[in-house]
């Protein structure tokens, strides 16, 4: 069996065009903030690829840099500045963060209609009411694209590799949104004693466990939808390689539906970070 590709760009598109409408439909254009309190080359080139996807959809953007060495004090202070800003729509934390400091905590000071990541206490509590208007934005990704692919998930056998607080625990909740349509879900984690047990039947297997090929071709039932949410960079041959949390050409032999890396869940994971700013427009007026 060879897998259909279940690709990120032609979802993303769709969300991206949405936004854009909704954008000009307010009159003003959202501005997002990204607060960086490091020199990591990696969070500086997120930061460029955030400012052009907000471009794209008339979204303004500031990327607001501290030193490298700020304390949890000076981050929070940032933060609270930005919250007092009216002409700010939502912020966004970049990661890492320096030594020392709980990003936990920073991202908590972030006020709640403001919280473009939605991962806030009080808007995680709306997900268990059904309400994902501000929802985390890779868990909403992952969601969005099972829908938008078709799958039927109505009593689905669903397992979820990973736990975290910002993709596994709401990707189970957003999940069992419906009474009557939601998947059987499974989540596996870190202390999972036989992780190929589970995977080996799930009907729907989700991959966000931050582990370079975790989930070997063999561990993937026959006909399976694949959404690995990994983005891991390996050498190989000496060169840098982005790969997922699936080792994908095994898997892709033996699933019916599988999303790539790059090119899948991260495409439409941005997409909802453009989204959830909107949202955050719309919260404040």
């Amino acid at each position: 069996m060879a897998a259909r590709l279940i690709e990120g760009e032609f979802v993303a598109k769709a969300i991206t065009d949405r936004v854009r409408s909704d954008v000009a439909a307010l009159g003003k254009a959202p501005k997002l903030v990204a607060v960086l309190a490091s020199d990591n080359p990696g969070a500086k080139f997120y930061a460029k690829s955030q400012e052009k996807a907000c471009a794209e959809v008339g979204i303004a953007y500031e990327l607001r840099e501290l030193p490298a060495d700020s304390s949890a004090e000076r981050l929070k202070a940032e933060v609270a500045r930005v919250n007092a800003d009216d002409s700010v729509s939502g912020v966004i934390l970049l990661m890492p963060v320096p030594q020392g400091v709980n990003p936990r905590e920073i991202q908590m000071a972030i006020h709640p209609d403001k919280d473009v990541e939605g991962i806030h206490p009080a808007n995680i509590g709306r997900l268990f009411y059904g309400d994902f208007s501000l929802a985390p934005c890779t868990p909403h990704a992952v969601v969005t694209i099972l829908r938008e692919a078709g799958v039927d998930l109505k009593g689905k056998e669903t397992v979820v590799v990973g736990h975290s607080e910002i993709v596994g625990k709401p990707t189970l909740v957003m999940l069992l949104q419906s009474v009557m349509e939601s998947p059987t879900v499974t989540c596996c984690h870190i202390a999972t004693r036989d992780l190929a047990l589970h995977t080996r039947r799930a009907e729907v297997l989700i991959v966000a466990a931050g582990k370079a090929g975790l989930v070997k071709g063999d561990m993937v039932r026959e006909g399976a939808v694949v959404v690995d949410v990994g983005i891991n960079r390996v050498k190989v041959d000496g060169k840098t390689k982005i790969v997922g949390d699936v080792e994908f050409e095994g898997a892709s032999q033996r699933a019916s539906a599988i999303t790539p890396v790059p090119g899948g869940v991260g495409l439409v994971t941005t997409a909802m970070l453009l989204k959830n700013t909107v949202e955050c427009a719309r919260r404040q007026g």
